[in-house]
């Protein structure tokens, strides 16, 4: 350890997705003594085989937020990707600091990823420093606060959460009581669009890229040639401006019509009424605090049913800190859970969207093609069919932190492992969200069903619907463990009705299934 600290008073970490210049690591923030770091480094793109918009979506809004600082007077030692002696690794690049500076601290607000936290922890020890860990105040709830909640409950559910905190926070109440006196406008909400679709859709809210996003995009072209995802239609918000406009024109335009069609699905319609907030938030160019006091500020005013509302603070407040709490308190052990020991691998053309089921090659080539689907498109289009198929959960949580321009760990893991593949056994959700392709034909109008070959009512037969099938088989699979399951028991106990000749068929079937879509490419 070196004998040779006092120039600098405090190294301030700043990670990619902790772009807040109001972030706890600035507390006590003095520019005469302390010193910002951050870097750009090629393992947080290749550690999962990141998509070149997610990539370039960090890096842009991370070199906007080097400028935010430095105009605050906060001057910021930023090493970027081409960098001559940029070793590509988080840790290192840390410790290469540590050397350069020889602060008397080191000082950082808690990453959001246990990987990233265990490897600068290890980088300043090996240096001979310690980090200090300030809270994340974006968040409602800390770690702590929610392990508290947790500690002693035979289980953990997400309404039971969601209810605490409104309570604890006085959102949409009326005193001691819920506004409307529902906790919850499911019944209202997730409806499917009407025969003739969607209709008027506000247009998407997108920002040209500048100069310095321009840099980037050229940087990703030229670094990542081989990474999957397109930057031809690159717009995302990339400073905490353009986010403040996102969620105007969200809480303006979408809002009112976001509970009735949140679930519902639309051939070749990305977008429809969802905020497209989650990429902004989760680099923490904005926070939910403000995002859930405008949506509660326009039910109050008139602007908005109580119903939209509802729905979305039930997505921020409740569902977005439930996860994150989750991830923590049951980190790292999660990573690696396989409750229903799926082991197929991920077909390959999750990787092109090149597949003849056409609501699955939809939602996969507009995510590669924009970075981002919708929470159905995610949890029962592409989460439904890798659990229906049997895919080895690591391996759809890779591809899911690939591809998202708001994927960070802390977030996508618990949604992937946790609610999307039943992976944790029920930890995290009372049971499996399995269907068949009548949800989705349901959901959708028939509009994908109309343009497939594939029939969703049929389960075997050259024009069964393969999620059909596999649904089915996933029950027959796994009857055992749910037959007297409180949610799922119902669905399991159809089962009664097939024959063995047609549990056979079924099978057989399914097999055959799982065989094509291995080798599909």
């Amino acid at each position: 350890m070196s004998t040779m600290r006092g120039a600098v008073r405090s190294l301030v970490v700043v990670l990619g997705d902790q772009l807040d210049p109001q972030s706890s690591a600035f507390d006590g923030f003095d520019p005469r003594v302390d010193r910002v770091w951050m870097a750009e480094v090629r393992e947080e793109s290749t550690h999962v085989w990141s998509s070149r918009i997610r990539i370039a979506l960090f890096l842009a809004a991370m070199r906007h937020h080097a400028d935010v600082l430095r105009q605050l007077g906060r001057d910021a030692d930023y090493v970027t990707l081409d960098d001559a002696g940029n070793t590509g690794r988080l840790g290192t690049e840390l410790s290469r600091a540590l050397q350069r500076w020889k602060p008397l601290r080191v000082l950082m607000t808690a990453p959001g990823d246990w990987r990233v936290l265990k490897a600068l922890r290890g980088a300043a020890a090996q240096s001979g420093w310690t980090i200090e860990l300030r809270d994340d105040r974006h968040f409602f709830c800390t770690v702590r606060e929610f392990s508290a909640f947790a500690g002693g409950r035979r289980s953990l559910r997400m309404e039971t959460f969601y209810r605490h905190m409104r309570r604890l926070h006085g959102v949409l109440m009326v005193g001691d009581e819920p506004a409307g006196d529902r906790w919850n406008f499911d019944a209202e909400n997730q409806q499917p669009f009407p025969r003739g679709g969607p209709g008027f859709v506000p247009e998407r809210v997108g920002f040209p890229p500048d100069a310095v996003t321009r840099e980037v995009i050229e940087l990703v072209a030229r670094a990542f040639p081989d990474h999957p995802g397109s930057l031809d239609d690159f717009d995302w918000a990339v400073t905490r401006e353009h986010a403040l406009h996102v969620l105007d024109r969200f809480i303006a335009e979408r809002l009112p019509e976001f509970g009735l069609w949140q679930d519902a699905l639309w051939p070749d319609t990305p977008w429809l009424w969802h905020a497209q907030l989650s990429a902004a938030m989760n680099l923490k160019l904005i926070g939910p605090r403000e995002v859930v006091s405008r949506a509660e500020q326009a039910w109050r005013a008139g602007q908005v049913p109580l119903a939209s509302a509802e729905g979305f603070i039930r997505q921020v407040l409740g569902w977005r800190e439930y996860v994150r709490g989750v991830y923590w308190t049951h980190m790292p052990a999660l990573a690696q859970a396989n409750a229903l020991d799926a082991d197929e691998p991920l077909p390959p053309f999750f990787w092109t969207g090149d597949t003849d089921l056409v609501c699955l090659a939809d939602a996969l080539r507009q995510t590669l093609q924009l970075g981002y689907a919708h929470h159905i498109q995610r949890l029962m289009v592409t989460g439904l069919f890798s659990l229906l198929l049997g895919v080895r959960p690591a391996a759809v949580h890779e591809w899911y932190l690939s591809v998202y321009v708001d994927a960070v760990e802390w977030v996508e893991l618990p949604n992937t492992l946790g609610m999307s593949q039943y992976a944790d056994g029920g930890a995290m959700t009372s049971k499996p969200y399995v269907a068949s392709g009548k949800y989705i034909q349901r959901m959708s109008g028939g509009q994908y069903c109309a343009r497939c070959k594939y029939r969703p009512e049929l389960s075997t037969g050259a024009e069964a619907c393969p999620y059909t099938t596999l649904y089915w088989d996933f029950l027959l699979q796994h009857r055992a463990r749910f037959v007297h399951h409180l949610r799922l028991g119902a669905q399991v106990r159809h089962l009664e009705r097939l024959s063995d000749e047609d549990v056979l068929a079924i099978r057989d079937q399914a097999g055959r299934v799982r065989t094509r879509f291995a080798q599909q490419r």
